[in-house]
C-alpha cells in the first residue's frame, strides 16, 4: 500500500487545507493568478471528460456482449437495479434532509472575485452527451458485428485514457481543488459551509449501513438463507477496502470472505465477486447523488428538479457498470453526467470531486460488502431455476 501522503486523497486535504489558508489572506493580485490557474486547469479537465467518457463506457460495452450469458446479464441486471436503487434512496434523502440542514445560499454577503489574468479556453473534442451517445453505439455495434480490430482498439484507447487520467488529470487535480478552495475562502462560502460538509459525511455513511441491510435483507428471503452466514464473514474486506479504497485491490480478501460463508455456492463466488468489483459500484452511487444535491443547494441556492435528478440517477447507473477500478472512478467516469445533467461549472465539479475523494474509501467498503449480497441473490436464482453447480465459472 502506497504512504498516505503519497495518496490522491491525502494530497486533496493538503490542497484544500492549502487553499483555504491562502484564500483567507491573499490579495486582488495574488487571486488573479490563482482564479487563472483555476481557470485553466478546469479547461484542461473539461477537455479529458468525453475521452474518459468514451474510453471508459464503449470499452465495458464490448466486453458486455461479448461475453453474454444468461448468469452474466442476471449479474449485470442486479448491479444494476442496486445501483439504481441506491441512487433513488440517496435522491429520496437528500430532499428530505438537505432542506433541514440549514445551508445558506452562496450567493449572500460574499466577496467579489477579482478578473482574470486571460481566459485562455481549451474546447472538448464533443459535447459530454454526444460523447455518451458514441460510447453506447459503437460499443453496442462492436459487440453485435463481433468487430476484432474496433474492440481491440477500444480496448487500447481505454489504457490511452486511463494513462492520461493517471498521469495529467489526477496529479492537477489537488492544485486545481487547492486554488477552488482558494477562491472559496477569499469569497466566504466554505467557512459558512464547512459545518454542513462534516454532518452530510456522516449522513452519507448512516446511509451505506442501511442500504447494506436493505441488501442483504432481500438477498436472504429470495435465497432462503440466513445473510448473517455471508455478512459477518466481510469485516476483513470491509476493513481491507477502507485502507485500500479499491474494490480490485480488495478482491483477494473479499474471495476470502465470500468463501467462508456456507450458504454461497463457491462457483458463483468465484464467478460473482471478481465480477461484481467492477461493476456494482452501490456505495459509490449512493454517495454521489446525495452529495450532488448538497452542492447544488450550497453552490446555487437549489436542489435539481425531481425529473433532472431522476434522469441523473438512471443514467449513473450505467456509468457505474462502466466505471474504473480505480479511487474515485465512479465520479470520475460520470462527470459528463454531473455537468450536462446537472449543470455544475468547473467550481461545482471541483467541490463533487474532493468531497466525493476524501470519503471514498467508506463508499469502495460498501461496495465490496454489497457484493456479497448480490453473490446471495445469484446463489437464489441458480437454486430456483435448477442450475447445476460446477467446479469453475468460465463466461467471463
Amino acid at each position: 500500500m502506497k504512504n498516505i501522503l503519497g495518496s490522491l486523497p491525502a494530497r486533496l486535504v493538503l490542497g484544500v487545507i492549502a487553499g483555504i489558508i491562502v484564500g483567507l489572506y491573499a490579495t486582488e493580485d495574488l487571486m488573479q493568478v490563482i482564479l487563472t490557474i483555476k481557470n485553466l486547469l478546469g479547461s484542461l479537465i473539461i477537455f479529458c471528460v468525453p475521452l474518459i467518457i468514451i474510453g471508459f463506457i464503449a470499452p465495458s460495452i464490448t466486453r458486455l456482449g461479448q461475453h453474454a450469458s444468461t448468469m452474466l446479464r442476471v449479474a449485470i441486471i442486479l448491479a444494476y437495479v442496486s445501483s439504481v436503487g441506491a441512487a433513488f434512496f440517496a435522491m429520496l434523502s437528500g430532499y428530505g434532509l438537505i432542506p433541514h440542514l440549514n445551508i445558506v445560499s452562496s450567493v449572500d454577503g460574499l466577496k467579489e472575485l477579482p478578473k482574470l489574468l486571460f481566459d485562455l479556453k481549451i474546447d472538448p473534442i464533443m459535447s459530454v452527451m454526444s460523447a455518451l451517445v458514441f460510447s453506447v453505439l459503437v460499443g453496442v455495434a462492436a459487440a453485435w458485428t463481433k468487430a476484432a480490430v474496433i474492440t481491440k482498439f477500444l480496448e487500447e484507447f481505454q489504457k490511452i485514457v486511463l494513462a492520461i487520467v493517471t498521469n495529467i488529470v489526477i496529479p492537477v487535480l489537488p492544485i486545481f481543488i487547492a486554488c477552488t478552495f482558494c477562491a472559496l475562502s477569499y469569497e466566504g462560502t466554505i467557512t459558512k459551509q464547512l459545518p454542513v460538509f462534516l454532518i452530510v459525511v456522516l449522513i452519507v455513511m448512516v446511509g451505506h449501513y442501511l442500504w447494506l441491510a436493505l441488501l442483504y435483507g432481500l438477498a436472504g428471503l429470495y435465497a432462503g438463507a440466513n445473510p448473517m452466514e455471508v455478512l459477518k464473514h466481510y469485516w476483513p474486506a470491509y476493513i481491507t477496502a477502507v485502507g485500500t479504497m479499491s474494490s480490485a485491490a480488495t478482491l483477494a480478501v473479499a474471495l476470502e470472505c465470500a468463501r467462508k460463508s456456507k450458504v454461497l455456492r463457491k462457483d458463483l463466488v468465484n464467478f460473482g465477486i471478481p465480477l461484481f468489483a467492477n461493476i456494482h459500484l452501490c456505495g459509490s452511487v449512493l454517495t454521489e447523488v446525495f452529495f450532488v444535491m448538497t452542492v447544488s443547494q450550497i453552490l446555487y441556492g437549489t436542489l435539481p428538479e425531481l425529473g433532472t435528478m431522476i434522469l441523473f440517477c438512471l443514467l449513473l447507473g450505467i456509468f457505474a457498470i462502466g466505471a474504473p477500478g480505480v479511487p474515485g472512478g465512479t465520479v470520475m467516469a460520470s462527470l459528463g453526467l454531473i455537468i450536462s445533467v446537472l449543470g455544475f461549472d468547473a467550481t461545482g465539479t471541483a467541490l463533487m470531486l474532493t468531497i466525493f475523494a476524501l470519503q471514498d474509501s467508506f463508499g469502495t467498503a460498501c461496495n465490496v460488502t454489497g457484493d456479497g449480497a448480490l453473490t446471495l441473490f445469484l446463489t437464489g436464482y441458480a437454486k430456483k431455476n435448477h442450475i447445476e453447480e460446477v467446479n469453475e465459472i468460465s463466461v467471463l
